[in-house]
């Protein structure tokens, strides 16, 4: 038996002793603060467990906040690196053209950073922020 039950058991048998020394004209009133105090007992235990279940919620939609996105495949990510390439002949043909070895090294940065960025994106944490991985919980 819970102490919150042992509490309510006391409560019942207090009300009832009252209900014996007062006598019968007292019944409604011992018999409505008794359901009032069985009320809020109810609503504090339906408030805990709203309480819990919208924690559980809202840490579960920051776990799904943080993790890839359901249409960022491996495919996506595949083709985007297939279509950089591709891009990456004609605009380094341009760049080479326009502005010799230095429009080359653009055009090539440009690339590399936009790629840096998809996995970035498509990656979180993939570029640091991570914790340090300790040996265990031994330490004192």
């Amino acid at each position: 038996m819970d102490t919150r039950d042992t509490e309510l058991k006391k409560e019942l048998d207090a009300s009832l002793q009252a209900r014996r020394e007062l006598g019968e004209e007292y019944e409604s009133a011992l018999v409505d603060s008794f359901l009032e105090k069985v009320d809020q007992r109810i609503d504090g235990a339906v408030e805990r467990r709203v309480r819990r279940q919208c924690a559980e919620q809202r840490m579960t939609a920051a776990r799904d906040s943080r993790s890839p996105k359901a249409t960022d495949s491996w495919g996506e990510r595949f083709g985007f690196g297939i279509v950089s390439l591709v891009l990456a002949v004609p605009l380094s043909a341009i760049g080479g053209g326009v502005g010799d070895l230095p429009g080359l090294l653009v055009t090539w940065l440009g690339i590399v950073g936009v790629n840096v960025v998809q996995a970035a994106r498509t990656n979180p944490g993939l570029f640091g922020r991570r914790k340090p991985v300790r040996d265990g919980d031994w330490e004192d």
